[in-house]
C-alpha cells in the first residue's frame, strides 16, 4: 500500500496549483481520502477530506480549494485556487480504510509523503 503525492512547488499569490496522489497496492474506490498540511512551526491540519460521503474543510480554503478523485487512474486531487502565503505547507495526502465522518490524522491510516507548497511574491 503507497500513495505517491506529487504537484508541489513554488507560486505566487493568486496563482493556482493542483497536487495529486496516486495510490497503488489497493484501489481508492469509494475509500475517505483526505488532504493535510503542516506548516512551519505548526501541527499538521485537515485541508479538505471526504469522508463517509461527505465532505469537510478547514474555512479558510472554502471556495478556493476542491478535492476529487479519479478511480480510473487511482488518483485524488487538490485543486488549490487563490492561493495565499498563509497555504505554505507540506501536503499530505491520505485514505481511510473505514468510513469515519471527519476529517482527523487519526481518521486515516495511509499516508503519503507529502509535497511542499510554497506561495511567495
Amino acid at each position: 500500500v503507497q500513495l505517491q503525492a506529487s504537484g508541489g512547488g513554488l507560486v505566487q499569490p493568486g496563482d493556482s496549483l493542483t497536487l495529486s496522489c496516486t495510490a497503488s497496492g489497493f484501489a481508492l474506490g469509494y475509500s475517505d481520502i483526505g488532504w493535510f498540511r503542516q506548516a512551519p512551526g505548526k501541527e499538521r491540519e485537515g485541508v479538505m477530506c471526504i469522508s463517509g460521503g461527505l465532505m469537510y474543510y478547514t474555512d479558510s480554503v472554502k471556495g478556493r480549494f476542491a478535492i476529487s478523485r479519479d478511480n480510473a487512474k487511482n488518483t485524488m486531487f487538490l485543486q488549490m485556487n487563490s492561493l495565499r502565503p498563509e497555504d505554505t505547507a507540506l501536503y499530505y495526502c491520505a485514505v481511510g480504510s473505514l468510513p469515519a465522518h471527519q476529517c482527523t490524522e487519526a481518521a486515516f491510516h495511509y499516508w503519503g509523503q507529502g509535497t511542499l507548497v510554497t506561495v511567495s511574491s
